[in-house]
């Protein structure tokens, strides 16, 4: 957990400073541990992000990309916004619900592969805001503030019924 860390950057330094990588390593790509990847932490998921210049974690074929903004969008994009999911996967289970959740960021993954791709949201253009290779899972929104949505999505991940 990296209480404060809003940049791409500063969180890697952090991770890595840390010592923590090679035990994220080792759990998620050699013991293939589940991984649930929140907001900054879908994006260090991928190669690398606009925001900074140091590489991320690669655990997922993916970059990270500004918003771009249009004359009345705002930047960061923030708030509650629709979630259309593009396959079916356990975060989202059969997805019947119109699916909202709470969002605040200024950058978007683009996957390599749209097989990646879980879920898409839209501020201006459709976005990749659900990620998932393997184990590695990720999210741009933030489950933990997206009330019943939010709840359902972290109760999936963990397999944990309502």
């Amino acid at each position: 957990i990296l209480p404060g860390v809003g940049a791409f950057d500063t969180a890697m330094t952090l991770i890595d400073a840390s010592g923590a990588r090679p035990a994220l390593e080792e759990a998620v790509i050699e013991r293939q541990t589940d991984v649930l990847g929140i907001c900054l932490g879908m994006q260090l998921l991928g190669r690398s992000s606009d925001e900074g210049e140091l590489p991320g974690l690669g655990w997922i074929a993916a970059d990270t990309k500004r918003l771009t903004s249009g004359e009345s969008l705002r930047i960061p994009h923030m708030g509650w916004d629709w979630v259309t999911p593009t396959t079916e996967s356990r975060l989202f289970g059969d997805a019947s619900d119109d699916l909202r959740f709470y969002f605040v960021h200024s950058y978007a993954v683009v996957c390599d592969d749209e097989a990646d791709v879980l879920a898409t949201t839209r501020h201006g253009d459709n976005f990749t805001c659900a990620v998932a290779h393997g184990n590695v899972y990720g999210v741009q929104f933030h489950p933990e503030k997206s009330h019943r949505f939010g709840m359902d999505l972290l109760r999936r991940f963990v397999g944990r019924p309502r």
